[in-house]
Parts: C-alpha cells; sequence; structure tokens
C-alpha cells in the first residue's frame, strides 16, 4: 500500500539530502537518494517490498515535478517551442529519474523496510 506521506517527506528529503552530500563528495548526490529510500523505507516498515515500493514512488514523483517545471518553463520562454522541447526533455528526465529511483531509492526503501519489518 502506499502511505502518500512518507512519499511527500521522501521526496523532499531527496531532494535535501541529494544537494547536501552532492556539494560534500563526488556521488554525494547518489548516496542522498539511497538515505532518503532508507528513511521512506524506515517509515513505512511492514517487509522490504512494501519499503522499496514506497521509495521508488517517492523517486518517481520527483522525476514527475522536475518534468512538469521544465515543461512550464519552456513554455514561459519559448512559447510553442518550448512546450515541445521542454515535453520532450520532460519525458527524459522522467524515464532516468525512475531508473534511478528504482535503484537507489528502492534499494534503500527495502532495506529500511526489512529493518523495520
Amino acid at each position: 500500500m502506499v502511505n502518500w506521506g512518507a512519499i511527500v517527506i521522501g521526496f523532499v528529503l531527496s531532494i535535501i539530502l541529494s544537494w547536501l552530500f552532492g556539494g560534500l563528495f563526488y556521488g554525494g548526490n547518489y548516496f542522498g537518494l539511497f538515505i532518503a529510500g532508507l528513511i521512506v523505507g524506515l517509515m513505512v516498515g511492514d517487509g522490504a517490498l512494501n519499503g522499496a515500493w514506497n521509495a521508488a514512488v517517492a523517486g518517481a514523483f520527483g522525476g514527475i515535478i522536475a518534468a512538469i517545471l521544465i515543461v512550464i518553463g519552456g513554455t514561459l520562454f519559448a512559447g510553442i517551442a518550448g512546450l515541445l522541447a521542454g515535453a520532450a526533455v520532460g519525458l527524459v528526465v522522467v524515464i532516468v529519474a525512475i531508473i534511478q529511483s528504482l535503484v537507489l531509492m528502492g534499494i534503500g526503501g527495502a532495506i529500511g523496510g526489512a529493518i523495520k519489518g
């Protein structure tokens, strides 16, 4: 089952921790995503699968929000051409974010869910 409270907190934590750890060392943004997934898994508990699922949804939610902002920004700056370019880039961002969140946040969420469950 999806726990939207944990997903929103995981989304916010993924942004903050990726930025924080990304500035500290190379590859730190990936470590931040892993830690955010771990925290989401600990919040939802109920086993590794549930933790991985909620953490992956939190990461995908972040990719969707980024894609929406890219489309809005492209439309504001370049009109119809910006809308089309923003939609194309947004689609790529969503695909990459889903793959990245399934791997990094999903593994962290599975570990967190297994620890709590």
